[in-house]
């Protein structure tokens, strides 16, 4: 089955995280989903990478973890 990819506009209307912000990740590189960029204007995303992300910030309690 071929990846099918999302524009962040897709991803926006699909998950709620909007373009704008999307834009900041990719900009400052302080995490975010991976993204694809196949030519200078184009970027796009996976819907498996951004349910990952999302996945990936789960929290269990508002606690800071002792160590």
């Amino acid at each position: 089955m071929p990846t099918s990819y999302l524009s962040p506009k897709q991803v926006e209307e699909q998950f709620g995280i909007t373009r704008a912000h999307l834009a900041v990740l990719r900009l400052k590189g302080e995490g975010g989903p991976k993204w694809y960029q196949p030519t200078p204007r184009k970027v796009l995303y996976t819907a498996a990478d951004v349910t990952a992300w999302i996945e990936a910030s789960a929290h269990v309690g508002t606690q800071p973890e002792e160590t």
